[in-house]
């Protein structure tokens, strides 16, 4: 009998296997999917010759991430590959807004679209240079984070007090428009806001944009050398490596439950998987509380509760092998590893309004990877494995475009919104499409048959909106990873913080499950 049992294979799953067998536990991990890793995986389906990343693709939070540093995944062969440049964002008119390696050079070209804004970015940076360790280490600890929220709480005093805490507060138009009189600075921070579900005009969107754009400018965005996929194996190797078990094709379809605790799990198969001190769940917070875990033993508030989880967008992806370098017309488009294109602010407001009616936006706002120019390793040299995603409504109430879209994603339809997003790049990057050998569609019925957490597509876990973060994720509570029935810790995204990958959820759960341990032997022990 395993002492946990852990439900996924993802990033957290692992990450919370990990460290419980640093501690000393068996563990065992059951994962539905063939393979591991959730959505951090590659393959070479779009083309043999190219590697793709099925679902996430840059890691500026693995980077930043205590947890993930601690596991010391580059004894277990994992490297890092970053572009010459971070992030772009090409403009109709030529110019393009940079985010460097540096700030220095950073700051150098938003001086070029408005004189002083060089400074403002500089200033943002120092603010982050002075909060940024003691804001991750917060995000990264359950809350309430108390030893680190002491120091966080000093040092935003020092940094300003309530005026840094409205500036977190804004919305990233509203915070733009306030530090920074021209666009490129305004389009680095709203695009990165979008890495999430918030638009331009949401509260707290600011603060998100601000927090991605300073990990960019910190860390980068840094890739696995080799594919995603390589960051799984990795956990997966050391895992195995001190006793740990991983098992695919193992769907999980109840938590068992005696006496209010958790003692394992069932699979789709029958078979009974027990676990002597803890089950750990990898899944979304509606999986968990609404299909695998039974509801006589969970308060009426918390399923009543669960009825108003919001997820994120839904996401539509197309791969592309390309015989060539997007020619971007831009000049210094072409050697970012991210690429966004919108029509500037104004198109991005426009963009999330749609969504926000339940239309399919007629011109999407695109995150694009370039991911050879990332990792030389991901195709031939001279060629290009790239990708591209954008969002669209889970109730598509019509279509802002002229195809009709309905959400049904049959065929026809998956085909009209991938030429919709190539014709997006073609208008910055003529000749484009003339350069696709191959490419490979994921709608959101794809994307959730692939991966039972990204629901619908969504790829966070649950909305990054602030009525879902802190003590609001997923439900109104504690912030934290225990659950109502003893032994059972959610480890996911739909946990506190929350989506991307860096492991917190899956580390926090794993320390609530030792914790959990070490207090039934006090008692005992009393």
């Amino acid at each position: 009998m395993p002492d946990a049992v852990v439900v996924g294979a993802g990033p957290n799953g692992l990450v919370a296997a990990n460290l419980l067998v640093d501690a000393g536990w068996t563990v065992e991990v059951l994962e539905a999917q063939p393979e591991p890793g959730g959505a951090v995986r590659s393959d070479r389906g779009v083309h043999p010759d190219y590697v793709s990343d099925l679902f996430s693709a840059f890691y500026p939070l693995a980077a930043a991430s205590p947890v993930l540093a601690g596991l010391d995944l580059r004894a277990e062969g994992l490297s890092w590959s970053r572009a010459p440049r971070v992030l772009a964002h090409p403009l109709p008119d030529g110019r393009c807004a940079l985010l460097e390696r540096g700030a220095e050079e950073t700051a150098e070209g938003l001086d070029m679209f408005a004189a002083g804004d060089g400074a403002a970015w500089l200033d943002l940076y120092g603010t982050w240079n002075r909060l940024g360790p003691d804001l991750l280490r917060a995000l990264f600890t359950p809350f309430p984070p108390v030893r680190s929220g002491v120091r966080l709480a000093a040092g935003l005093r020092a940094a300003g007090g309530l005026r840094l805490a409205r500036m977190l507060l804004l919305p990233v138009r509203r915070l733009g428009e306030e530090q920074f009189r021209g666009e490129a600075a305004r389009l680095l921070l709203a695009g990165n806001a979008l890495h999430a579900d918030l638009g331009p005009e949401a509260a707290g969107s600011g603060g998100f944009g601000w927090l991605m754009s300073m990990l960019g400018q910190t860390y980068g965005f840094p890739v696995p050398v080799g594919g995603a996929g390589a960051l799984t194996a990795a956990l997966v190797r050391r895992l195995e490596r001190h006793g740990g078990v991983v098992r695919c094709g193992k769907r999980v379809d109840e938590i068992v439950v005696r006496g209010g605790r958790a003692v394992g799990v069932r699979t789709a198969e029958g078979e009974s998987v027990p676990a002597s001190r803890a089950v750990l769940a990898d899944v979304s917070a509606p999986a968990l509380y609404g299909e695998l875990v039974d509801a006589r033993y969970l308060p009426g508030r918390l399923l009543k509760d669960l009825h108003g989880f919001q997820w994120d967008y839904a996401t539509f992806k197309v791969d592309w092998a390309l015989t060539g370098r997007v020619p971007w017309t831009a000049a210094g488009a072409g050697s970012a590893g991210t690429v966004h294109l919108a029509d500037g602010v104004d198109g991005l407001t426009r963009f999330a309004a749609q969504i926000a009616t339940g239309r399919v936006p007629d011109h999407p706002f695109l995150l694009v990877g370039q991911m050879t120019t990332a990792d030389a390793t991901r195709s031939p040299a001279g060629t290009e494995s790239a990708w591209a995603y954008t969002h669209v409504p889970h109730l598509i109430k019509g279509d802002a475009g002229e195809d009709g879209l309905t959400g049904r994603w049959d065929r026809r339809e998956q085909e009209a919104m991938a030429d919709r997003m190539e014709a997006e790049v073609e208008r910055r990057a003529p000749g484009f499409r003339s350069l696709i050998t191959a490419r490979r569609i994921l709608a959101p019925p794809t994307l959730e048959s692939m991966d039972a957490n990204l629901h619908g597509g969504a790829i966070n876990g649950g909305t990054a909106a602030a009525h879902q973060q802190l003590v609001f994720r997923p439900t109104p509570g504690t912030g934290r990873p225990e659950t109502p029935v003893k032994g059972l810790y959610l480890a996911s995204a739909s946990a506190h913080p929350g989506g991307g990958v860096h492991g917190a959820p899956g580390a926090n759960a794993a320390q609530a499950a030792l914790r959990g341990v070490r207090s039934v032997r006090r008692l005992r022990g009393r």
